[in-house]
C-alpha cells in the first residue's frame, strides 16, 4: 500500500530558526548513521522514517560513509525516497557530509580536498537519487589541506546546485569562524555546525556556542543519549542487543561502560523519573535548553524508539535546582570520539 503521510504530521512538532537564516528545523532530527545500513532490514527501517516524519520531523542526516557498509545509508534511504516520500520532498531537509575514509586509494581517505568532497557529494547524490542535498557538511576539520580549499569546495557544491546549505561538523571554535569567514568570500553563509554533545561531553559549553550566535549558524548536537549510554538500556547490565555487541557498534567502547559513567547515569535517571520522563527524554531535553541549539539528532533502532524520543518535547522545561542537580552528574566521561578533529589535531 502507498504510503500516506500523516495529516497531523505537524501538530505538535516544534521548530527553530537555525541561526541567522530563513531555514527551520524540527526541533529533533532522524540521524541515519546506525540502524540504515544493509544489516537492518528495509521494512524496519521503513517503519522508522514513516514514524519519523508522521510526527514532524523533516530533517534526515547522513554521511557518505553511514551504513554499514559504507554508503548503504544512503542507498537504503534513497529508496525510502523513492518509493515512501518522493511527494513529500519539498517538505524533507536531507543533509549528507563527507569528511572520513570512504574509498580505497589517496583520494578516498577522507579529509578537506576539493578532489575528495566535491566527487564524494557527487557518489552520494547518485546514491540517494537526488539532484542536491539540503545540507552539505565538511565533516571533519582536515589538518593538511588549507581551509581556503575545503571552504572553496563548499562554496562550489552551492553555486553548482548541488546542495542549497553548507554546514561543518567537528571544528574547534577557531576554526569555525576561521570557515564562516572564508565562506562569507563566496558570499555562501555557514549555515550550521554539527558537534557531539551530550550530559557526559560537554566540550562545546563555552567557545564554540558563544561563536555560533556570533557568526549567525545554528548548531544541530549529535549522540544527545551517548550512544545509548543516556538511556535505561545500561542500567542493568549489558544487553546482547546493545551497540557494543552490533556489526557497526564500535564507536560504543566497553570504556564508556565504566562504573564511574554508569553511577552518574543511574543518578541522573533517578533525576528523569522525577520529572515524569525516561532518562532518554530528560536528555534531550537537557540539551535543547540551550538557546543556541537549533536541533539535536536522534538515533533509533525501532519506530518506538523515536515515539518515546518525541514525547522528550512535552518537558522541556528545568528548574533551577533541577539543573544544578544534573551538573553533578552530568559530568566528563571520556567517551568524545571527535576530541582530535575538534581540537585541530590529526585524526
Amino acid at each position: 500500500m502507498a504510503y500516506i503521510a500523516a495529516e497531523s504530521r505537524y501538530a505538535s512538532m516544534q521548530y527553530r530558526r537555525c541561526g541567522n537564516s530563513g531555514l527551520q528545523l524540527p526541533l529533533l532530527s532522524l540521524g541515519l548513521w546506525h540502524n540504515f545500513g544493509d544489516t537492518v532490514p528495509i521494512e524496519r527501517q521503513r517503519a522508522m522514517v514513516r514514524t519519523a516524519f508522521d510526527r514532524g520531523i523533516t530533517h534526515f542526516d547522513l554521511a557518505n560513509n553511514y551504513g554499514p557498509p559504507y554508503g548503504s545509508a544512503e542507498t537504503n534511504f534513497g529508496r525510502l525516497l523513492r518509493e515512501d516520500l518522493k511527494p513529500y520532498r519539498d517538505e524533507l531537509i536531507i543533509s549528507t557530509k563527507a569528511g572520513w575514509d570512504m574509498w580505497p586509494g589517496p583520494y578516498g581517505q577522507g579529509g578537506g580536498s576539493r578532489k575528495y568532497v566535491l566527487a564524494s557529494l557527487d557518489q552520494s547524490l547518485k546514491r540517494l537519487g537526488l539532484d542536491y542535498v539540503d545540507i552539505f557538511y565538511s565533516h571533519r576539520f582536515d589538518p593538511d589541506t588549507p581551509l581556503e580549499e575545503t571552504a572553496g569546495a563548499l562554496a562550489t557544491a552551492v553555486q553548482q546546485g548541488k546542495a542549497l546549505y553548507v554546514g561543518i561538523s567537528s571544528y574547534s571554535a577557531g576554526k569555525t569562524r576561521e570557515m564562516a569567514r572564508l565562506l562569507a568570500e563566496y558570499k555562501v553563509p555557514l549555515l550550521i555546525h554539527q558537534p557531539a554533545y551530550n550530559m557526559l561531553n560537554r566540550w562545546i559549553e563555552g567557545e564554540l556556542l558563544e561563536a555560533l550566535p556570533e557568526i549567525g549558524a545554528g548548531c544541530i548536537t549529535f549522540t544527545a543519549l551517548a550512544q545509548g549510554l543516556l538511556s535505561d538500556k545500561y542500567l542493568n547490565g549489558i544487553p546482547a542487543n546493545a551497540r557494543v555487541n552490533q556489526p557497526g557498534g564500535g564507536s560504543l567502547q566497553a570504556s564508556h561502560l565504566s562504573e564511574a559513567n554508569l553511577a552518574h547515569v543511574r543518578a541522573l535517571n533517578a533525576i528523569a523519573a522525577r520529572r515524569g520522563q525516561s532518562l532518554a527524554q530528560m536528555a534531550l531535553a537537557w540539551v535543547l535548553r540551550h538557546p543556541a541549539v537549533t536541533t539535536t539528532l536522534i538515533g533509533a533502532s525501532s519506530p518506538e524508539q523515536i515515539i518515546e524520543n518525541v514525547g522528550a518535547l512535552t518537558n522541556l522545561q528545568f528548574s533551577a535546582e533541577e539543573l544544578a542537580e544534573i551538573d553533578g552528574h552530568a559530568v566528563e566521561g571520556g567517551i568524545n570520539l571527535w576530541e582530535k578533529p575538534s581540537t585541530d589535531q590529526h585524526v
